[in-house]
């Protein structure tokens, strides 16, 4: 029986993207993907629950701050349920970024020893968060019931906002992920990358009060339309513009594709560097 020989040569210049690779790799994407779940809640005192915890408590926070003393308005809505519509998102793609930038140099003893598509380090760490995001995804319903909220018609969308935060965090952690192994520092701008993105995403206070000068470099913000996406589709709430929609889906689409080659660019390099 012939077994077929995979030859391996750095690229020169702009690598391809042979993305189909990542297909016949699928078991193993999935394998890194379940590993991570089981570790991150193995061994823990509240396992799951922390993915219910944070959000619950952010939501406490900002409804003090943000809602009592500040007086944010909320579409009319019950402060409480305002943010958390908001945080369970975000939570989502926070999570996947923060696991997706530093994914390669925690997995520096498999990339140094086996050949496979490098990219399944990072699509499985974006891959893995979407346990957190349904269990969380339960205290917003119990939250609805609670407020007695129904959803809209454009609940059907929900799909189509939670791929678009997910492509987003995979989008920005294939750049992270790549100079983070280059650049061991940029570990430590992770968090405050993360902060400030979260104040400039409409989670704490409606889109509405952002200056109209502002709205065009505001729509380039994919979170923006994830966030006020997920408050129409489940609480009735005002949906994003059309334009914001279009402009955050192009935005995505420009750093994904360049992130990928630039991915694949630097992933000669890795087994070197990590």
């Amino acid at each position: 029986m012939d077994v077929p020989v995979v030859r391996l040569r750095p690229s020169s210049g702009w690598a391809a993207l042979r993305l189909s690779e990542l297909w016949r790799y699928r078991e193993l994407i999935g394998f890194l993907a379940w590993r991570d779940i089981k570790v991150r809640y193995k061994q823990t005192v509240l396992g799951g629950a922390w993915a219910i915890i944070q959000p619950l408590f952010t939501m406490i926070v900002f409804s003090v701050f943000f809602g009592r003393l500040a007086k944010v308005p909320s579409n009319g809505l019950p402060y409480p349920l305002f943010s958390l519509c908001a945080l369970i998102p975000w939570q989502f793609f926070s999570t996947a970024l923060a696991q997706t930038s530093n994914s390669v140099v925690t997995e520096k003893q498999l990339v140094t020893k086996v050949y496979f598509p490098r990219l399944a380090v990072p699509l499985s760490s974006t891959l893995s968060s979407l346990v957190d995001l349904l269990v969380s995804f339960a205290l917003l319903l119990a939250m609805m019931a609670w407020y007695r909220v129904m959803p809209g018609p454009a609940v059907i969308l929900l799909p189509a906002l939670v791929i678009l935060a997910l492509l987003s965090s995979l989008a920005v952690g294939l750049w992270l992920s790549a100079l983070n192994v280059r650049y061991r520092d940029f570990r430590y701008t992770v968090p405050f990358l993360i902060q400030f993105w979260l104040f400039a995403t409409p989670v704490a206070y409606p889109s509405s009060l952002v200056p109209e000068r502002w709205r065009v470099l505001y729509a380039l913000n994919p979170m923006a339309t994830v966030v006020e996406g997920f408050r129409w589709a489940l609480l009735d709430g005002p949906g994003p513009a059309p334009s914001m929609v279009v402009a955050s889906s192009l935005a995505v689409a420009v750093t994904l594709v360049a992130g990928l080659y630039y991915f694949r660019r630097t992933e000669k390099l890795l087994a070197d560097l990590v």
